[in-house]
């Protein structure tokens, strides 16, 4: 997988096929340490997916760019919801928080591109509803 505009020589990729989540990090460390794994938190009620925890987040430095990809199942999304309200959401201290995120129909998969770590170590694709609000 590789993360538009960086060489794939410089990005380190980790997947976890059983829960459907790939994650692409370009960072001037990535610890041994950093992964994948099943997380063990609950997920939130609008989860299109198994929340998934990226280990050691926190030892990434002069992070680059980290992309998360995440498979979702579309026949979790409320009836009348479009199917491009999907996100990646990442649990924080506040709750579990929406990334900007693009969805691929075909792939059924929702994907995040940050340009720092997450500001939260556990990760799932959820549906999201804030298409309809009102932006400042």
């Amino acid at each position: 997988m590789a993360i538009p505009g960086y060489d794939s020589s410089n990005v380190a990729e980790y997947t976890l096929e059983h829960v459907g989540a790939r994650v692409a990090v370009v960072a001037g460390v990535v610890p041994d340490a950093f992964g994948l794994a099943k997380s063990g938190d609950d997920p939130p009620v609008d989860a299109l997916g198994d929340p998934v925890e990226l280990t050691a987040v926190e030892e990434l430095k002069a992070v680059e760019a980290v992309e998360i990809t995440l498979v979702y199942d579309p026949g979790k999304l409320p009836p009348g919801a479009s199917p491009t309200d999907v996100a990646v959401a990442v649990e924080t201290d506040d709750g579990w928080e929406p990334l900007e995120s693009t969805v691929d129909l075909e792939e059924t998969t929702v994907t995040a591109l940050l340009n720092d770590r997450p500001p939260g170590p556990t990760v799932v694709a959820g549906y999201d509803d804030r298409s309809g609000e009102a932006t400042d």
